[in-house]
């Protein structure tokens, strides 16, 4: 099959993982990033993660958030304290793969809107079905990769604080408006629906950061 479609399932080698990523950052970030990620792969200094593959492919996954972010980003990132930088964290996986974002929308948001504001997995295999009705990659998976990659989703909403762990209802990310600043000034407006936040939170979180 000749891919050209715009999903992977690589996510799955990684969640959230906000500790270690920030450890990483300032690696991640240096020109001399290729020989210091060379030295943590081989040594395991800082992530401490015993399979020497599993480590790459960890840091092959924070590369790619990285460097689908423009430079301004993680300066900003890190003026931010821990909860915004967890939301900052959901906004690059969104924006790093697109099956991360389609079940944002297709699932998570569509449920936060309706009357039982909760998410589960089954929800996300329906959103999977819809996908792969339109993709033929996506259709190609197997089963158990589809579990993978939705199992993989679930644990990053419960991290950043939008998924209950025990009764899986979903609730709005809520910060100062410094934690929205980013989005706003780059034209990211959708971003803060993505924090299931309201219409008129939205609208005071714009007043307070004139």
């Amino acid at each position: 099959m000749n891919n050209t479609s715009p999903y992977s399932a690589s996510f799955t080698a990684c969640g959230l993982q906000f500790n270690e990523f920030n450890l990483m950052l300032p690696m991640l970030l240096s020109e001399d990033r290729d020989a210091l990620i060379d030295k943590e792969v081989n040594n395991n200094n800082i992530l401490n993660i015993n399979s020497h593959k599993s480590r790459y492919r960890v840091i092959v996954e924070y590369k790619k958030r990285v460097d689908a972010m423009p430079a301004d980003f993680w300066s900003w990132y890190q003026t931010l304290d821990g909860q915004a930088q967890r939301i900052a964290l959901l906004y690059v996986i969104l924006k790093t793969y697109r099956i991360a974002f389609d079940f944002h929308v297709k699932a998570t948001m569509r449920k936060w809107r309706s009357v039982v504001q909760t998410l589960t997995k089954p929800d996300l295999m329906m959103a999977f079905s819809e996908i792969a009705a339109s993709d033929d990659f996506v259709d190609s998976w197997a089963d158990t990769t589809k579990g993978k990659v939705a199992s993989a989703y679930l644990p990053i909403l419960r991290q950043v604080g939008m998924l209950d762990m025990f009764n899986a209802q979903l609730s709005p990310l809520k910060a100062q408006p410094q934690a929205y600043a980013y989005y706003l000034n780059h034209g990211e407006d959708w971003f803060l629906e993505a924090c299931l936040l309201q219409s008129y939170e939205i609208e005071q979180i714009k007043s307070d950061l004139l």
